[in-house]
C-alpha cells in the first residue's frame, strides 16, 4: 500500500489503514465502543493529526474517528468512483439577459471530488449549468476565473484587477455581473468597487457561500441563483451583496457593498446591513426593494472606471494600553492615511493624543470611526472627543470601519493631494454615510 494511496494520514490512523488494505475513495467500516460508522475514506490534510480516520457517510456528512487500541477497520468495497461528464449546454434561449460571472475563489460553486476530496473552481459555464442547472433558466452566462484565492490573501492589487474585469463585461453589454468571493474579506471587496465602479448602469453582485458545496447544507447554489437572478433583473445599479437572508433557504438579502459586514463565523446568515437598511430581497425568483434610494438601472448610462488603490493608509483599533508608537510606526513608514477605530461616539486614549498630532503634523489624515456594530459617532459630545478634533481627527459619522479603510485607499489612489483627499473622504459617494441613524 503506497502512501500516495492513503493521502495525509500517517501514525496509528495510517497503520490502522494498511492492516485493512484500504485506499483513498473505499468504503469501509469502523467498529468503536459498540458503534459501527460506514461511508467512503477520504484525504487529510498533511497538517492533520496521526490518530483519525476521515470518512463520507452516505448522508454527505464528513466524520473524524479517532483510533483507538479497541478500534476495528474493514474495507467492505470499493466506494464509487467519481466521474464528471459536463452536460450539454442548456438551449441557446437570447431573450434571456446576459451575466458574466466573475470566479476570484472561495466555496461558491466549486465542485468537490468526493475520492480525493479535491475542490476545484466550476466556474466554466457548462460546470456552472452542471452544478445550478436552474441559471439557464434565468440568464445567460458567461463565465470567467480570474483568480483562485483564499480571500484574506486578497490584497489592494486584486480589488483593481476585479474591477477591470468587471468593466471589461459591462462595456461589452452585460446586463449584469456576479462576483463569486470568499466570504471573510467580501465586504472589503464589495466596498472597494463601490469606489472603484462609477456612474454604473447595471448591478454588480458579490455573493459567496457559508457552507462548502459537498455539504447537504450547503447556501452555494441558493446564494448563486439569488445573486444571477439580482444581476439579471434588480432595477438598481449599484454594487451589492447577496447571501442568505436567514438560516433557512427562503429568502436572498441583498446589502449594500459600503454598508455591509460579516457578523457571525459560520451562519448562513453571517452578512448584515449596518446603520442602513439592505437594497433588496430575492424570494421565489422575484425581487423585492426595501429602500427608494437608489441609483436605477440604465444601460445608456456610461461606466467611470476608478480602479486605482494605495496600500499606504492603515487601520488602527483602538484598545486600554495601546501603545502610540503604533501610530508612529505608521508616520515613519510614510503612509499617506490612518483610519482609528475607536471607542463609542469616537474616542482614544488620550495618551495617544501626541502620536495624533505627530501624524497630522506630518501630513498624515487621520479620521476616526467606532469599534461598536451601529449608530453613528459624535465627538463634540465628550471633551476628549472636541480635542480630538481639535488636533484635526475628522469624524466619519457612521461609516463602517472597514469601508472607511477601503475609501481612503482608494482616495490615495485618486491624487496626492491631502486637501483633494479630505474633502472626497467627508463626500457621500456611494452610500458609505447613512443620512440618519436606524435604530432596530
Amino acid at each position: 500500500m503506497s502512501q500516495e494511496e492513503l493521502q495525509g494520514y500517517k501514525g496509528i490512523a495510517l497503520q490502522a489503514l494498511k492492516q485493512a488494505k484500504a485506499k483513498i475513495g473505499d468504503l469501509i467500516r469502523i467498529t468503536k465502543n459498540g458503534e459501527t460508522y460506514e461511508g467512503i475514506l477520504i484525504p487529510r490534510s498533511e497538517l492533520g493529526d496521526d490518530k483519525h480516520i476521515v470518512i463520507k457517510l452516505k448522508s454527505g456528512y464528513n466524520i473524524g474517528v479517532r483510533v483507538t487500541p479497541n478500534t476495528k477497520v474493514e474495507r467492505i468495497g470499493e466506494g464509487a468512483k467519481p466521474t464528471f461528464v459536463a452536460p450539454p449546454p442548456p438551449p441557446k434561449r437570447p431573450e434571456l439577459p446576459k451575466v458574466a460571472i466573475i470566479s476570484t475563489g472561495g466555496t461558491i460553486a466549486s465542485r468537490v471530488d468526493y475520492r480525493t476530496g479535491a475542490v476545484r473552481p466550476a466556474l466554466t459555464a457548462s460546470d456552472l449549468y452542471s452544478v445550478v442547472p436552474e441559471l439557464g433558466d434565468i440568464a445567460v452566462v458567461d463565465a470567467e476565473i480570474l483568480f483562485s484565492l483564499y480571500s484574506e490573501n486578497i490584497t489592494p492589487k486584486h480589488w483593481s484587477e476585479m474591477a477591470r474585469c468587471a468593466a471589461k463585461y459591462i462595456e461589452k453589454g452585460v446586463n449584469g455581473v456576479v462576483i463569486a468571493h470568499g466570504t471573510d474579506t467580501m465586504g472589503y471587496s464589495a466596498a472597494a468597487l463601490s469606489f472603484a465602479l462609477q456612474n454604473l448602469p447595471v448591478p454588480v453582485i458579490f455573493v459567496g457561500s457559508q457552507r462548502s458545496a459537498d455539504r447537504p447544507s450547503s447556501d452555494a447554489a441558493t446564494n448563486l441563483i439569488g445573486a444571477v437572478t439580482a444581476a439579471a433583473y434588480a432595477p438598481f445599479a449599484e454594487v451589492g451583496l447577496a447571501m442568505h437572508e436567514t438560516i433557512s433557504d427562503t429568502s436572498i438579502i441583498i446589502h449594500r457593498g459600503t454598508k455591509v459586514r460579516k457578523c457571525h463565523t459560520s451562519r448562513r446568515d453571517t452578512f448584515k446591513s449596518v446603520n442602513a437598511k439592505p437594497l433588496a430581497r430575492v424570494k421565489d425568483g422575484k425581487i423585492e426593494m426595501l429602500t427608494e434610494d437608489y441609483a436605477k438601472r440604465d444601460s445608456s448610462r456610461k461606466l467611470v472606471l476608478k480602479p486605482e488603490f494605495s496600500e499606504k493608509v492603515a487601520l488602527i483599533k483602538f484598545y486600554p494600553g495601546m501603545n502610540p508608537a503604533v501610530i508612529d510606526w505608521y508616520v515613519d513608514n510614510d503612509y499617506r492615511g490612518i483610519i482609528l477605530e475607536g471607542t463609542g461616539l469616537g474616542h482614544v486614549g488620550r495618551y495617544c493624543f501626541e502620536s495624533i498630532r505627530r501624524a497630522i503634523k506630518n501630513g498624515v489624515l487621520v479620521a476616526m470611526t467606532s469599534q461598536c456594530i451601529w449608530g453613528r459617532i459624535n465627538m463634540n459630545v465628550y471633551d476628549q472627543g472636541r480635542d480630538l478634533l481639535a488636533l484635526g481627527v475628522i469624524p466619519l459619522e457612521d461609516m463602517l470601519p472597514e469601508t472607511a479603510l477601503v475609501k481612503l485607499m482608494w482616495i490615495f489612489g485618486q491624487t496626492d493631494s491631502l486637501e483633494e483627499a479630505e474633502r472626497l473622504l467627508k463626500m457621500n459617494l456611494a452610500h458609505e454615510y447613512s443620512e440618519r441613524t436606524l435604530y432596530e
